[in-house]
């Protein structure tokens, strides 16, 4: 006997036993339903025998028998019932569990989300992909699905979605795209940085989303709940069902702020901000503005994360802008960092050791923010130390800085697209996917060790398009990706260290030495970040203009 947790309340497991039911009393159930028919298989025990010994021992029983692969609509409902009235913890059982799983997550549908239901069946070890389009009906039969059909799906309108649109366009003006996304804006996050640094106004990141949508793609506004790679099929909220020949999948990733105990509650508040948000990244450089002395706490959580730079920029600019004002000497300056160093590809710190000197700032690795008291201005880190027991420390700020915990999104991590860390599965050099050979990814989601920023989804963009097209045109991927990303470190107003580099950190830079200098600050590198690199992005990006960004053609020994 497996016994698999669904929720607290219910449990499902295959045929049990007579001889089951101590245990199955002892673990603490207090129901059991059987949706076994009775004759099912020549060793099954019959429900009165399972019944009458789970009285004598004070269980309750119910019997609600369903023939295999035939839940009805009716029998997801009578299933939610019968939970309801009986004593919890309830364990449901049939052959295998998938009859009594299949009805729990129809009896779910209209009060879980999608995403949750198949969470909590993928860790039970069931797949509910034969039915994740009654899911996403509310637990019901689709009666009218309607069926849309493209040559190329693109799920994702973010830098990476609406780049490969593009390019895809300008090698095969023909085809047929659709980009589906829900959202109404689209942002140039690498901004936001410049942003928290009073350096560029919110505004200027932001575009609506129609301007962007290369011409001749359809955009569908909607949210996908689901996959069905089996059927080349995206299941949109709704049920609502998209048909395509080709799909690449590019949402981004998952900003887990809720992972933070009491952080949600005081964003935005109480001195606590972050970059990592459009609408918070003006109070960012509010509350850096008008410091005078306290303690700034600047976080960094376990990787992998969007732009890894990132959250040590904040610090930079903060520093630079307190020097500025000549009050730094009264700013106790931390940084919180849930790694073990200040960045991953070592050539790079040495110059960013000069401003950590500069600005006074602590290093704190091994510390992950696990709790913000906003108003009482406190927070806790749990220090994870290599071969020390965790220790949870507390910390007092003025000012915090928050980076938040990052993940696939929900209806990715459930997908048959995500591998075991919930990542879409590629191979990291064509950025195909590994099982489904018709599905390729790029940007934040997909699971190559490269850097997650904008600029590598610069160069993903054109290789997915260029591998694509060669797919259609019947032959072998014809470019590959060598990891590169880029990290303008933003380390004083005016200076970037601009770190470049691609798999295995190895350094990959775009401009002779005596142009930039990635190892060193320099202002030529910032002149690149404030006045080029925005332009590139909406003019160039995510036009299909392959500005420095040309496809590296898979060389064949």
């Amino acid at each position: 006997m497996d016994i698999k947790t669904l929720t607290a309340g219910v449990s499902v497991a295959e045929q049990i036993t007579a001889s089951d039911l101590q245990k199955i009393k002892d673990a603490g159930f207090r129901a059991i339903i059987c949706n076994r028919p009775d004759g099912e298989g020549a060793d099954q025990p019959t429900f009165d025998e399972i019944a009458q010994e789970a009285e004598k021992l004070g269980l309750e029983t119910a019997y609600q028998p369903i023939v295999a692969g035939k839940v009805s609509d009716t029998d997801a409902a009578d299933f939610d019932a019968a939970v309801s009235n009986l004593p919890g913890p309830v364990l449901a059982y049939c052959r295998t569990g998938t009859r009594s799983t299949t009805l729990w997550s129809l009896s779910q549908a209209g009060s879980k989300s999608v995403a949750d239901i198949l969470a909590a069946t993928k860790a039970a070890g069931y797949d509910m992909g034969g039915v994740v389009r009654r899911i996403v009906n509310g637990g019901k039969t689709p009666t009218d699905t309607g069926d849309a059909s493209f040559d190329v799906v693109i799920v994702g309108a973010g830098a990476g979605g609406i780049s490969a649109a593009a390019s895809l366009r300008a090698r095969k003006p023909d085809l047929n795209i659709a980009v589906i996304d829900p959202a109404d804006i689209h942002y140039y996050q690498p901004g936001w940085t410049m942003v928290g640094g009073g350096i560029f106004e919110a505004q200027q990141t932001a575009r609506t989303m129609g301007s962007l949508i290369p011409s001749g793609v359809h955009w569908i506004k909607s949210a996908v709940a689901a996959f069905e790679p089996e059927n080349n099929a995206v299941i949109l909220d709704g049920c609502r069902v998209v048909k395509y020949d080709r799909l690449i999948v590019c949402p981004g990733i998952k900003l887990d702020w809720h992972k933070i105990e009491g952080l949600v509650e005081t964003l935005g508040h109480n001195g606590v901000t972050s970059n990592y948000r459009y609408d918070l990244a003006p109070y960012t450089w509010k509350l850096v503005d008008e410091m005078i002395e306290g303690r700034a706490i600047f976080t960094q959580p376990p990787m992998p994360i969007k732009c890894a730079g990132a959250p040590q920029k904040a610090m930079y600019l903060s520093g630079d802008a307190w020097h500025r004002r000549g009050v730094l000497k009264n700013v106790d300056i931390q940084f919180n960092n849930a790694g073990g160093v200040l960045f991953g590809v070592k050539d790079y710190v040495p110059a960013l050791m000069e401003y950590v000197k500069k600005y006074d700032a602590n290093l704190n690795f091994f510390h992950n923010l696990v709790a913000v008291d906003g108003p009482a201005k406190k927070a806790w880190f749990d220090v994870s130390k290599p071969d020390t027991p965790v220790e949870r420390v507390e910390m007092e700020f003025d000012m915090m800085h928050v980076c938040p915990p990052q993940v696939a999104p929900d209806f990715i991590r459930v997908s048959p697209l995500a591998d075991a860390a919930g990542w879409v599965d590629v191979d990291q050099s064509t950025l195909r996917h590994k099982t489904y050979d018709n599905v390729w990814s790029l940007g934040d989601v997909m699971n190559a060790p490269n850097a997650k920023t904008a600029a590598a989804a610069r160069i993903q963009a054109p290789i997915v398009a260029e591998n694509l097209v060669a797919d259609i045109d019947g032959h072998a991927p014809s470019a590959q990706y060598n990891g590169y990303g880029s990290c303008p470190l933003t380390v004083e107003r005016g200076k970037i260290v601009l770190a470049e580099f691609g798999y295995g950190g190895t350094m990959q830079p775009s401009f002779p030495k005596f142009v930039i200098d990635g190892t060193k600050p320099s202002r030529a590198a910032w002149f690149l970040k404030e006045k080029m690199l925005p332009p590139v992005y909406w003019k160039a990006m995510l036009k299909g203009r392959e500005w420095m960004a040309k496809p590296e053609k898979i060389t064949v020994s």
